[in-house]
């Protein structure tokens, strides 16, 4: 194992939550979206933060491995979460990442690191990722 890390939360999504070194250390609240006050992160906001960084160098590993200059590589993730149709919620990601380079190169650059981040290891056949490249979908 490279690492491992852990985290706790105290009372859902209306309490805090903590890492065990606590560098990362918030409280929670639900978004006003879903009948909450929306004065403090939710944990979609916090997947969608380390989703967009865990991908985001993956981009940068990958372009590192094939010799390609790439000192930044933007990426967002923009995360929802609904209800579903059996009951229970789901997730939904969308990626966009906007690569200072050829947009073929760009496109097999993110295609390939959609292939090695954990992420999106993690979340393959469970939910659908949406990717981008400069504006364009994949």
């Amino acid at each position: 194992m490279l690492y491992q890390t852990s985290a706790t939360a105290s009372a859902g999504r209306q309490g805090h939550v903590a890492t065990d070194d606590q560098l990362l250390s918030v409280d929670l609240a639900y978004p006003k979206q879903m009948g909450g006050s929306g004065q403090a992160t939710n944990p979609e906001q916090l997947f969608a933060a380390g989703y967009a960084a865990c991908f985001s160098n993956a981009v940068l590993f990958i372009a590192s491995q094939q010799k390609i200059k790439l000192s930044q590589a933007p990426v967002t993730a923009n995360v929802g979460i609904y209800n579903k149709e059996d009951g229970g919620f789901a997730l939904t990601v969308a990626l966009a990442a906007e690569l200072d380079l050829p947009q073929e190169q760009a496109v097999e650059l993110v295609k390939t690191a959609h292939q090695v981040c954990p992420y999106s290891n993690a979340v393959k056949g469970n939910i659908d990722v949406a990717l981008t490249v400069n504006g364009v979908a994949l």
